[in-house]
């Protein structure tokens, strides 16, 4: 399962800057409002030092396959996007599919960069975004309700008359300016429900401080102020310099950017750390295939029993899935192959309940 971000702001935050030093897609980026008419969509490739330890040992014919995250930009949107304003309505359309928001917010002084409204105030801007997003999730549930209270009267259908009253309160959370994700939901049928909806103030949502080099790794008096305006929010919460991250992004070698990295104070790059707290923020984790073809990463849900990992390679895993063969990634460096592993007991025989561990090494036995 691909991860996918769509990334919202205000104009002029450093959306499309963050977009470029993230995927090897290249945005326009300027200084003026709706600079980026179409989406971009860009790839992350998701670092992960296990599977090139993995290659080490395993030499693939096929090489190394890792997990990726697909990203994609929308234009800077304004008060009255949601109306289309700014073309903002066709720009949020772009984003119901994701998985998570991350919203960018200025938390730099530059008297060279504009300002849609003139100064610079994150939480303003914030207000500005959650509003648009509340009102365009508003439309969406007024077309739902009117569709699914035919359907609820019509034939008796349980699960319109779920869904019907799930809008509703949904409805009713919107309209007092709250997101839908504030609204509790009683059950796993009414989860599946909500899904569908394609909410976008339903996603969980990561906040990223754009900040000037100074402020790269403490923050600033802007970052403390969204801190403390989300703390009751359950979101994530990361500081980047994007101005930065770009210029370590076209650095050639590892080396140079992790030396360039030090030299300012930090110990990792903003995409890694992005990368990180979009998997704490949807519970995700990662488990590996390792053999002679490929060494790859797959991505899941933490809690995830063995058949559902299966059912992430391919749907007749988990259809017909018979038992898993699990080694720890540590067992399998410690001793260097899948056979040394067996020789020495450590491959583990795992059934329907086994729930999958991050960084385990899977191997599905199925029959369809």
């Amino acid at each position: 399962m691909a991860l996918k971000c769509g990334i919202v702001g205000l104009p002029n935050v450093g959306k499309s800057t963050l977009f470029n030093c993230l995927s090897s897609a290249k945005a326009q980026a300027a200084n003026f409002p709706f600079c980026t008419i179409e989406p971009n969509v860009g790839t992350i490739i998701v670092p992960d030092e296990r599977l090139n330890k993995l290659q080490e040992l395993c030499h693939p014919g096929r090489g190394v396959i890792p997990t990726t995250i697909e990203i994609v930009d929308i234009a800077g949107l304004v008060k009255g996007a949601s109306n289309g304003e700014g073309l903002g309505n066709k720009f949020l359309a772009n984003i119901r599919e994701t998985d998570a928001i991350i919203h960018v917010l200025r938390c730099f002084d530059d008297d060279n960069i504009t300002h849609v409204d003139g100064s610079i105030d994150p939480l303003r801007d914030k207000e500005i975004i959650d509003t648009e997003l509340q009102l365009k999730d508003l439309e969406t549930i007024d077309s739902r309700i009117t569709k699914t209270e035919k359907q609820a009267k019509a034939g008796g259908d349980k699960t319109a008359k779920i869904a019907l009253d799930l809008l509703n309160r949904y409805k009713d959370a919107l309209s007092q300016g709250k997101s839908a994700r504030t609204v509790a939901l009683d059950n796993k049928e009414e989860m599946a429900i909500a899904k569908e909806f394609f909410l976008l103030t339903n996603k969980p949502i990561l906040y990223v401080c754009n900040v000037d080099e100074n402020s790269a790794v403490n923050g600033n008096k802007y970052v403390e102020r969204v801190r403390e305006a989300i703390k009751d929010e359950q979101a994530e919460i990361i500081i980047v310099a994007a101005k930065i991250e770009s210029e370590i992004a076209e650095l050639e070698t590892a080396e140079e950017r992790q030396l360039f990295l030090q030299e300012i104070g930090l110990q990792e790059s903003g995409l890694n750390r992005l990368i990180h707290s979009a998997y704490h923020l949807l519970n995700l984790r990662t488990f590996l295939t390792a053999g002679s073809d490929e060494v790859r990463a797959w991505t899941f849900k933490a809690g995830s029993k063995a058949p559902q990992c299966a059912g992430v390679i391919h749907t007749d895993f988990e259809r017909g899935f018979i038992r898993a063969e699990v080694i720890k990634y540590d067992d399998f460096v410690s001793l260097g192959s899948e056979s040394a592993c067996r020789t020495a007991g450590k491959i583990h025989i795992e059934g329907k309940e086994y729930e999958v561990q991050d960084g385990d090494i899977m191997h599905f036995l199925f029959n369809v």
